[in-house]
C-alpha cells in the first residue's frame, strides 16, 4: 500500500546560526589527487581528478544513477499554441516517453512545458528546471495540462488531496517570469518533478527507481540512487528531448533549480557535459553549502527528514561531516569550466548563505588551472544584489528562501555574458 505524507515534519531546534560556533574545519583540496599527489594540469584534471571526485559523490553522497546509455526517449508533441503571450512565444507541451533499452515495461512520461520566442531567426538558448507542484503553476494559462498523480500536499495551492486542481493554475507563476526571458531570446523549460520521483519516501518503487526494478530489488546497496539522483537524471532525459527540437540550440541549454532542485541541478551539471551553464539558487546543504561549517541544516537533518534524497551511505557522515572524503566546494568545481551561478538570501540562514559563497571561493582554484576566472573576494563585507565573479557567479540578495524575478535578472546577464545571448 502507497503511503503518503500528510505534513512536512518542522525544521529542529537544534541549529546553529552563530557564526562563533562554526567548529574549525579543513577543506579537501580539489586539486590534490587520491594519492596525495597535486593536479596541475587540465589533462591530469579531467583525466584522473574529476573521475575519483565524481565516484566519491555517487558513491558516498547522490548515489548512482542508471548510465544514459541505458535509457531510451520517444518524443511526443501534446499541445501547440503558436501564439502564447500575446503572440510573443509559442507554447508546447511534449510527453517524453523514457524506459530502458529493449524494454517492454510501461514507459516514465516526464510530461515538458515550454515556451519559444517567436522573434528568434535562429535556434535559442533555453533554461531548463523543476517545478513543485506541477506545470499548471508556472503560468496561468488555462491550456496547461493538469499535473497527474502525486502532488505534494500544499494549502497555499489549494491542493488538499493529492491531486493538482484548477485553484492552482499560475499560483507559482511569479517564480517563473517567463515573459522576461523570453524578451531576451531565451526559451524556457520546466517540468514537474513529480514525474521523474515523487518526493516522498515510497521505498524507491515509484517513478524513476521503479523503471528499473535491478536496481531495487532485493537489499538496497549503500549507493543506490536517491530521489536527488533521479531528479538529476530526470533533467538530462528532459535535454535529450529538447537536443530534437530545431528551434532548441543544444548547445546552449543551461540547468537551474531552487532550494532541493538546486541540488539537483547542481548533480544534474556535474554528471552531464552537456549543460552549457548551470545555477543553483538557494541550495544549501546537500547543495552548494559547505557541509564542515555545520551551520544551518546539517547532513543528520536531512537524512531524518528527507531519507529518500541521498543514498544510504551518507546517513553515515550524521554529526560526522568532518569525516566526508568530499564537501560541496567539490561538487561545483565538477562544473568547470563550464559558467556555474550560486545564489543566496541573507535571511535564509537554515541554507547557510556564507556557506555557499565560501564553497564558490573554494571551487576557484579547479576554474583556473582551467583557464578561466572563478571568484575572488577583497576583505570586507559582501555586498547585497550585486552579481559577483565570472566563470563562478554570485550574489546574494536581502530576503528569505525563495526564487525571485530579480533573481532571474542575475541569472540571464550571466547567460548573456558566457554564450548565451542570442
Amino acid at each position: 500500500m502507497t503511503r503518503y505524507p500528510h505534513a512536512r515534519s518542522p525544521r529542529p531546534p537544534d541549529v546553529n546560526y552563530d557564526e562563533s560556533r562554526v567548529p574549525a574545519y579543513t577543506l579537501p583540496d580539489p586539486l590534490i589527487a587520491a594519492d596525495g599527489s597535486p593536479v596541475r594540469s587540465a589533462d591530469d584534471w579531467f583525466q584522473r581528478r574529476r573521475p575519483e571526485l565524481l565516484t566519491l559523490f555517487e558513491r558516498e553522497v547522490y548515489g548512482r544513477a542508471p548510465a544514459p546509455a541505458e535509457s531510451q526517449i520517444d518524443v511526443l508533441p501534446v499541445n501547440r499554441d503558436d501564439h502564447a503571450l500575446s503572440g510573443l512565444a509559442t507554447r508546447l507541451e511534449l510527453d517524453v516517453h523514457v524506459r530502458p533499452r529493449a524494454s517492454t515495461r510501461p514507459p516514465l512520461i516526464l510530461r515538458l512545458l515550454l515556451w519559444l520566442p517567436n522573434h528568434a531567426k535562429t535556434p535559442v538558448p533555453a533554461f531548463l528546471g523543476l517545478n513543485f507542484f506541477g506545470n499548471q503553476t508556472v503560468h496561468p494559462d488555462p491550456a496547461i495540462r493538469l499535473a497527474q498523480g502525486w502532488v505534494l500536499n500544499s494549502s497555499e495551492l489549494g491542493i488538499t488531496h493529492y491531486a493538482a486542481n484548477e485553484a492552482s493554475r499560475g499560483l507559482r507563476a511569479r517564480r517563473w517570469p517567463v515573459e522576461m526571458l523570453i524578451a531576451r531570446g531565451y526559451a524556457l523549460t520546466t517540468l514537474y518533478g513529480g514525474d521523474i520521483d515523487p518526493d516522498y519516501h515510497d521505498g524507491f518503487e515509484n517513478g524513476a527507481h521503479g523503471l528499473f526494478p535491478s536496481a531495487t530489488q532485493g537489499e538496497r546497496p549503500g549507493d543506490a540512487w536517491g530521489s536527488l539522483a533521479a531528479w538529476s537524471w530526470g533533467l538530462s532525459r528532459a535535454l535529450d528531448a529538447l537536443t530534437t527540437l530545431e528551434r532548441i540550440d543544444p548547445h546552449r541549454v543551461g540547468v537551474f533549480g531552487h532550494s532541493r532542485f538546486g541540488k539537483a541541478a547542481l548533480w544534474a551539471g556535474a554528471l552531464d557535459p552537456r549543460f552549457a551553464w548551470v545555477v543553483c539558487n538557494n541550495s544549501g546543504h546537500g547543495g552548494a553549502a559547505l557541509s564542515r561549517r555545520r551551520f544551518g541544516e546539517l547532513t543528520r537533518h536531512l537524512n531524518q527528514r528527507f531519507p529518500h534524497w541521498f543514498a544510504k551511505n551518507f546517513s553515515a557522515y550524521d554529526d560526522r561531516e568532518a569525516s566526508l572524503p568530499i564537501d560541496q566546494h567539490q561538487l561545483l568545481a565538477l562544473i568547470a569550466p563550464r559558467p556555474l551561478y550560486v545564489a543566496s538570501a541573507a535571511d535564509d540562514l537554515w541554507a547557510d548563505p556564507r556557506g555557499e559563497l565560501l564553497s564558490c571561493l573554494e571551487a576557484s582554484p579547479v576554474y583556473e588551472l582551467l583557464g578561466f576566472h572563478g571568484l575572488r573576494l577583497a576583505p570586507g563585507d559582501l555586498p547585497l544584489n550585486q552579481s559577483l565573479g565570472d566563470s563562478i557567479g554570485y550574489h546574494c540578495r536581502p530576503g528569505a528562501h525563495d526564487l525571485l524575478a530579480a533573481d532571474f535578472w542575475h541569472y540571464l546577464n550571466f547567460a548573456d555574458r558566457h554564450g548565451g545571448k542570442p
